[in-house]
């Protein structure tokens, strides 16, 4: 992520020689099979119950076009509590079928045991979701959710409106939310008709987290997760604008992922999980006496 004026001068300071384009290009080349490795790594223990994703956009040069592609990321948190950077694909777009394939590497490299998955409402993306996690609750980000509905509102009601979303997103339980979203849409019915018809719809999945412990749900309500490792990919990103080809992008990205990957695993726990493999557990019994009794009333 360094310019290559800025790379002459740290390269004539700490070597006491520039060299050339075409050397550091060879020299930077030889991190492919490094990053390469690590991206299509198998996922040891298979087992993460909470998935982020999210994609951002980046340009290309293709055939002396520049295009913009889209970088697709996927973070996991293990059944031990860390989180861990799944992988990235370079992909012409946020597509279904782009999501579908990275989806499927992620599941063919090792990826399995998801309870919950954590999107922005792309319609690609949802799409690609349903198809390969069935039966997992999908977490609208809660953010982006927001949004989409402030933009909907005129503007002399959106400060009115986001404080009053702010204690629905914050509820203890569903019936709180769902009061507090009865009285939201009274308020605002004839102020701001079609912001209440954006929360209306999109009220259930963006409160799917809802479904599983307290203490877990603030940092998994979102994407801030993925969105702050998307700013320190750009932050690198700025400096080359457009990349030459997707291997550039590819090598680059990885590299800065490949980083970021080590602190988390080897630094402090993103979430202890005791606390959700206890309640998982009595979901299971739960379900398990439910089929039972099921089964008796059959008889």
């Amino acid at each position: 992520g360094v310019s290559t004026r800025k790379g002459q001068r740290i390269r004539e300071e700490l070597c006491g020689v520039d060299f050339s384009k075409s050397t550091v290009s060879e020299l930077c080349k030889q991190l492919d099979p490094t990053v390469n490795a690590w991206n299509e790594r198998p996922i040891k223990g298979g087992t993460y119950p909470f998935v982020l994703v999210d994609g951002l956009q980046i340009k290309v040069r293709t055939d002396s076009r520049v295009e913009p592609h889209s970088c697709l990321l996927a973070i996991g948190v293990n059944k031990d509590g860390f989180r861990e950077i799944l992988g990235l694909m370079i992909g012409d777009s946020e597509s279904e079928a782009g999501w579908s394939k990275f989806f499927e590497g992620l599941k063919q490299r090792g990826l399995s045991d998801v309870d919950l998955v954590v999107s922005d409402n792309h319609r690609g993306l949802v799409k690609a979701v349903q198809r390969h996690f069935q039966g997992v609750l999908w977490q609208r980000c809660q953010v982006h959710f927001m949004r989409n509905i402030l933009d909907n509102c005129p503007k002399r009601h959106r400060d009115e409106l986001k404080t009053r979303l702010r204690p629905m997103f914050d509820a203890i339980d569903m019936p709180t939310a769902r009061k507090l979203l009865s009285e939201i849409v009274t308020d605002f019915a004839a102020k701001a008709p079609k912001a209440m018809e954006c929360l209306e719809s999109g009220f259930e999945d963006a409160m799917a987290v809802m479904a599983i412990p307290e203490h877990y749900r603030r940092r998994l309500r979102s994407t801030n997760t993925v969105e702050r490792l998307n700013e320190e990919i750009r932050r690198r990103e700025r400096v080359i604008r457009i990349f030459p080809n997707t291997a550039s992008a590819l090598r680059l990205l990885g590299a800065v992922l490949m980083e970021q990957d080590e602190q988390w695993t080897t630094t402090h726990r993103y979430f202890n999980m005791d606390e959700y493999w206890e309640w998982k557990a009595q979901q299971d019994i739960a379900v398990q006496q439910e089929q039972a009794d099921r089964q008796t009333k059959v008889a």
